[in-house]
């Protein structure tokens, strides 16, 4: 297949053109931000014209939680508009669209882990704007694929990781929020999850919505004393409150997805996030 992948030089992105430099049965297709401007919705045609594919992965996004709040215009341009402009155009062309979507589309008031059916009540604006986003593609097309994530890092981009490490070495001390509760994701396993997607029997036909995320649960705390252990600092970590940290954005206290659905459809096996998180360490 031919494959457009936006966000190139992003988390997901760059896990992509890591996952597909070798040996791919895919022609593969990376759009940096420069290439394709998302804060510019009515470029969006002209540039996906240019382009001979089959399916378009959607790894860019306004993803800047707090500075979404005082750029609620942007945020709706990048994540509402040019997804919408996006739709619209794989639907005339038969196109299959796969977009990345968040957890932070549930408000995570609840205690089980969130379905795809679950009623969303997103609590910022960014993920008001990624929900309008997802909804901005069910009202256009049939071919899609809505792909929600939670606590995504890697070892490109900047992310929760990279940040923890370099405080690890430059602070004694880490007050970490205990009381934020979800799963944190290795973009690489989120990428191969895709791939895997692709290849499987359903995907021409098993249209829809999925949460993926790697397995298990823990809180921000949680998170970066396991960072803290794998990579052998020293820094003391002590658990905080959310209110002792306070963001322009509310988030969502337990956003833990449930991934029944794309296991048994596309039968992924997926990896522990404890597990995951030691690779991706090993590699920075």
């Amino acid at each position: 297949m031919k494959i457009l992948v936006t966000g190139a030089n992003g988390q997901l992105g760059s896990e992509f053109k890591t996952l597909t430099a070798k040996g791919s049965h895919h022609t593969m297709y990376f759009l940096t931000r420069a290439e394709l401007d998302l804060s510019a919705p009515e470029s969006i045609v002209e540039v996906l014209s240019k382009y001979d594919f089959d399916i378009l992965i959607n790894c860019a996004a306004y993803t800047a939680v707090d500075k979404a709040e005082s750029e609620i215009d942007l945020a709706n341009t990048i994540n509402v508009e040019s997804v919408g402009a996006m739709a619209q155009y794989c639907n005339q062309h038969n196109k299959i669209l796969i977009q990345i979507s968040t957890d932070f589309i549930f408000s995570g008031k609840g205690y089980l882990p969130i379905l795809e059916t679950d009623q969303e009540d997103p609590l910022s604006i960014y993920g008001s704007s990624k929900l309008a986003g997802e909804k901005a593609i069910m009202s256009t097309m049939e071919s899609f694929y809505i792909v929600r994530t939670s606590w995504v890092y890697s070892s490109y981009g900047n992310n929760f990781l990279k940040t923890m490490l370099r405080y690890m070495d430059e602070r004694p001390e880490l007050g970490i929020v205990m009381d934020q509760v979800g799963t944190p994701t290795y973009a690489r396993d989120l990428a191969q999850a895709i791939l895997n997607m692709m290849a499987h029997p359903s995907f021409k036909s098993a249209y829809g919505v999925y949460n993926y995320s790697n397995l298990g649960t823990a809180s921000w705390y949680d998170f970066a004393c396991r960072i803290k252990d794998i990579a052998n600092k020293t820094v003391s970590i002590k658990p905080i409150r959310t209110e002792a940290y306070p963001t322009p954005a509310a988030r969502p206290p337990y956003s833990v997805l449930d991934k029944s659905k794309i296991q048994d459809v596309f039968g992924l096996e997926i990896p522990y996030w404890t597990n995951s998180l030691q690779s991706c360490i090993e590699l920075l």
